[in-house]
């Protein structure tokens, strides 16, 4: 939050005329006299960084089982970016970085699938029979 900033308040001729008679007190503050006038309230709004996915568990879950080419890894990486531009209320940056981690936890997905398929194609049908 922004500091609310006060103007200066001048100092008057007659603390000064007090001082140099040598009279009052030691100290100039207590002398001066100080009033705050209506100071002004500042009120941040943040957009709603709620509704920005950020994929994390989707994530976590290619990086530890379907970890295909370190896709998984890398989308990971885009998801905890989207967490901390969403904590720096950073909501373009956030959205852009949510759409790359979905491109990577669906390419991830997508080809570590087909492989496991391939897999159980070829453990079911080998080579050698054709």
């Amino acid at each position: 939050m922004a500091p609310t900033l006060f103007p200066m308040e001048s100092k008057s001729s007659k603390t000064d005329s007090v001082r140099a008679a040598g009279g009052g007190p030691a100290c100039k503050h207590s002398a001066e006299k100080k009033t705050m006038t209506n100071p002004a309230t500042v009120i941040e709004v943040y957009p709603d960084t709620t509704e920005v996915n950020d994929y994390y568990l989707w994530s976590i879950f290619n990086f530890v089982y379907l970890n295909f080419c370190c896709l998984g890894f890398i989308a990971l990486a885009y998801s905890l970016k989207v967490r901390d531009k969403k904590l720096l209320n950073d909501l373009n940056g956030a959205v852009e970085d949510a759409k790359t981690a979905r491109l990577f936890n669906i390419t991830s997905s997508a080809l570590a699938a087909s492989c496991i398929i391939l897999i159980f194609i070829f453990l079911r049908y080998p080579l050698t029979d054709y």
